[in-house]
C-alpha cells in the first residue's frame, strides 16, 4: 500500500491510497483458500472445488468485499498514521477501474478528500477572569409568585344570577357540543361537559369569543372556521357549525393566599408553600446566574481565539439556522430587529453567527480533550430515559429508537459534553461574584444590545406556543377538534 497528500490547502486535505495489482492478487488467492473448505458446488466433492474454479466463478464478487473491507480499515489507518484529526466526514473516490482490477490488470487506487480539525493552542481556564451576577431572593419575589400561583389555582363556582347570569370575558363556560360540516358531525366533533375558559384562547379562533352572552341551559350555533394550517388537514380552511347546550357559567372565586390554597397544590400549609416557592426562585436565580457566566465565558473565549475553521462545519451549522431563519420568514415569525434586512444582511448576520457557535465548539471541544474529559455511559442512559419520559406510553419505543440511531444518542450527548466542559473551566476560572437585583438578572434578556448574543443561544426564530392540552381524557380529542 501507497499513500501519498495529494494536496493541503488550509484545512483541506487528499490522500491518495494506491494497492498494487499483485498485493490486491496475493488476497484474493488467500481470501479463497480460507473459504474453499466451506464451498459447496454441484460436480465437487465438498471443500474439494478448485481455487481456480471459485475464482472463476466468485472472484469479481469475493474482490468486491475485500475492497469494502480495506477501504474504511485503510482510510483509519492513514488517518492514524498522519497524525490527522478530521474535522467533517471523509468522502471516498475510488480512481481505478473496477473490471481492471478484479481482473488483475491494474493497481486499485482511491482518494481520501477532508477537512481537517485546526491547529490551535486553548487558552488557560485558570488565566479566564469571569463575573456572575447573583440576586438574593426577596420577600417581594415570593410575594409576586403567590399572588401568580393564586390566580393560577383560582378556582370556579356557578355564577350568581343563576339562568340569568351572562358569560363574560375570564368566566367559564360549561358546554356539551356538536360540531358539523356540511351539515354532517365529525370524527372528533363532539363533546359533554367541555370547560371553555373564554379568553384564554385554547380553541379555535372565534369559538369563545361567541360564547360571551352565553346563559345557562341556553343553545347556541356557534359558526367558525378551521384555521387553514389546522393540525388536522381534513379539517384545515373548513367552515364548521357547533351546536352548543350550556351548562353552567362559572366566574373565578377570590383568589386567596392561605392554608387551603397550599392543600389543594398538595403541601401542608402556606408557610411550606412559600418556602417551596423560595426554593423554586432560588433555582431559577441559580440558572439565570450560570446562563449569564457562561455567557461571558464564551464572549472570553471567543475573543481570545482566532483560527481557520473548517468550511464545512461552517456551512452546516449555518444551514441549519438559515432554514429556521427561512422558516421563521414563512410564518411571519421573524424577530422583530431583523424584519428590515435584505436576505443578504440577515445571510451575513447569520453566518456570523454560524462560524462563532463552530469557533467555540472546537475550543470547547479542544479544552475537553486535552483535559480527558468525556461523557459517561450512566450519564447518556440518563439522558435518554430523561427523553423517554417525555412520552408516557411510548418509553420504550423511544429507548429503542436511541439504540438504532447513534447519531441521535450524539444529539444527547453534546450538550452534555459542553455543560461538563464548561463547569470544568469554571472550576478553574477566577470567578467573581456581583450582586445585582432580580431586574437586572433578567433585565437584557429582551434588550437591543442582548439580542445578537441571545442569537448564540436560541434559535433564532420564533415558536409558536404549544397547544394546550386538556385534563379530562376521555374529552381529549372532541375537544381537540374545536382548539386552536
Amino acid at each position: 500500500m501507497n499513500v501519498t497528500e495529494k494536496s493541503a490547502e488550509g484545512l483541506s486535505r487528499t490522500y491518495e491510497i494506491v494497492f498494487p495489482a499483485d498485493d490486491l492478487q496475493a488476497r484474493l488467492s488467500a481470501k479463497i483458500e480460507e473459504i474453499r473448505p466451506e464451498v459447496r458446488l454441484k460436480g465437487f466433492r465438498p471443500g474439494k472445488v478448485p481455487a481456480s474454479h471459485i475464482r472463476k466463478m466468485f472472484g469479481e464478487s469475493i474482490m468486491g468485499d475485500l475492497i469494502n473491507e480495506l477501504v474504511p480499515a485503510t482510510t483509519d489507518e492513514t488517518l492514524k498514521e498522519k497524525n490527522v484529526r478530521p474535522a467533517s466526514q471523509p468522502e471516498i473516490n475510488v480512481v481505478s477501474d473496477a473490471k481492471e482490477v478484479v481482473s488483475g490488470k491494474a493497481d486499485f487506487t482511491f482518494e481520501i478528500s477532508l477537512e481537517v480539525m485546526p491547529e490551535f493552542e486553548p487558552a488557560d481556564p485558570a488565566k479566564l477572569t469571569l463575573t456572575r451576577p447573583v440576586a438574593e431572593v426577596e420577600d417581594g419575589d415570593i410575594e409576586e409568585s403567590l399572588n401568580r400561583l393564586a390566580e393560577q389555582s383560582r378556582e370556579y363556582a356557578p355564577k350568581k344570577g343563576g339562568k340569568t347570569a351572562k358569560a363574560e370575558e375570564g368566566d367559564v363556560v360549561v358546554i356539551d357540543f356538536v360540531g358539523k360540516i356540511d351539515g354532517e358531525a365529525f370524527d372528533g366533533g363532539s363533546a359533554e361537559d367541555a370547560r371553555v375558559a373564554i379568553g384564554d384562547g385554547a380553541f379555535i379562533p372565534g369559538f369563545e369569543e361567541q360564547l360571551i352572552g352565553a346563559k345557562k341551559d341556553e343553545e347556541r350555533e356557534l359558526n367558525v372556521s378551521f384555521p387553514a394550517d389546522y393540525q388536522a388537514e381534513h379539517l384545515a380552511g373548513k367552515d364548521a357549525v357547533f351546536d352548543v347546550t350550556v351548562k353552567s357559567v362559572e366566574s373565578a372565586q377570590e383568589a386567596k393566599i392561605d392554608d387551603e390554597l397550599a392543600k389543594r397544590l398538595g403541601l401542608d400549609d402556606l408557610d411550606a408553600l412559600k418556602d417551596a416557592l423560595k426554593k423554586n426562585v432560588e433555582s431559577e436565580h441559580a440558572q439565570q446566574s450560570r446562563m449569564k457566566v457562561k455567557r461571558d465565558l464564551l464572549d472570553k473565549l471567543d475573543e481570545l481565539h482566532s483560527f481557520d475553521l473548517p468550511p464545512k462545519m461552517v456551512d452546516a451549522e449555518f444551514d441549519n439556522i438559515w432554514r429556521e431563519i427561512q422558516n421563521a420568514i414563512e410564518n411571519d415569525a421573524l424577530e422583530d430587529e431583523d424584519k428590515d434586512k435584505s436576505e443578504d444582511e440577515l445571510k451575513t448576520e447569520y453566518r456570523g453567527i454560524a462560524e462563532r457557535r463552530v469557533r467555540l465548539g472546537l475550543v470547547l471541544a479542544e479544552i475537553g480533550r486535552v483535559n480527558n474529559i468525556d461523557v459517561t455511559q450512566e450519564e447518556l442512559a440518563r439522558a435518554v430515559n430523561q427523553e423517554a419520559m417525555k412520552y408516557p406510553g411510548q418509553e420504550k419505543q423511544v429507548v429503542e429508537f436511541y439504540q438504532k440511531n447513534p447519531n441521535a444518542v450524539a444529539q444527547l450527548r453534546a450538550p452534555i459534553y459542553e455543560e461538563k466542559v464548561v463547569d470544568y473551566i469554571l472550576e478553574l476560572a477566577e470567578v467573581s461574584e456581583s450582586t445585582v437585583t432580580r431586574e437586572e438578572l433578567f433585565a437584557d434578556e429582551d434588550a437591543p444590545e442582548a439580542k445578537s448574543e441571545a442569537k448564540e443561544e436560541k434559535k433564532p426564530a420564533k415558536k409558536k406556543a404549544a397547544p394546550k392540552k386538556k385534563a379530562a381524557a376521555k374529552k381529549a380529542e372532541a375537544e381537540d377538534a374545536a382548539e386552536d
